[in-house]
């Protein structure tokens, strides 16, 4: 069972990324996704989620409107467009999966991550 984060890199201020959540060995349809992200010097801080069942969409007050999170069921895979790209997005990101509810998954404590993939805005 395994979750990983990628598509992350280096963009300037304005620009575009997509990261994706890729899964092996279990079937995210039946998980709430959510995204986290963690800069430097500060704690992780939830960023987004979509829920299992009905894939509802979440988003924290600072990406709201400039994030859009969705699932490609076929491939297994759960995507984070990010628009607008401040630098203070600058950060890890990383996926997680969990049988709860979004709303639960924005203040739980998880203790073990996957691979995060690096966002860096810059000019």
């Amino acid at each position: 069972v395994q979750l990983q984060a990628s598509g992350g890199g280096l963009v300037q201020p304005g620009g575009s990324l997509r990261l994706f959540c890729t899964a092996s060995g279990f079937t995210l349809d039946y998980y709430a996704v959510g995204w986290f992200r963690q800069a430097p010097g500060k704690e992780r801080e939830w960023v987004s989620c979509t829920s299992r069942g009905d894939f509802s969409t979440y988003y924290a007050d600072s990406v709201e409107g400039r994030f859009t999170v969705s699932r490609d069921v076929a491939k297994n895979t759960v995507y984070l467009q990010m628009d607008s790209l401040e630098s203070d997005d600058t950060a890890i990101y990383y996926c997680m999966a969990d049988r709860t509810f979004c709303t639960i998954m924005r203040t739980r404590s998880y203790h073990t991550w996957g691979q995060g993939t690096q966002v860096t805005v810059s000019s």
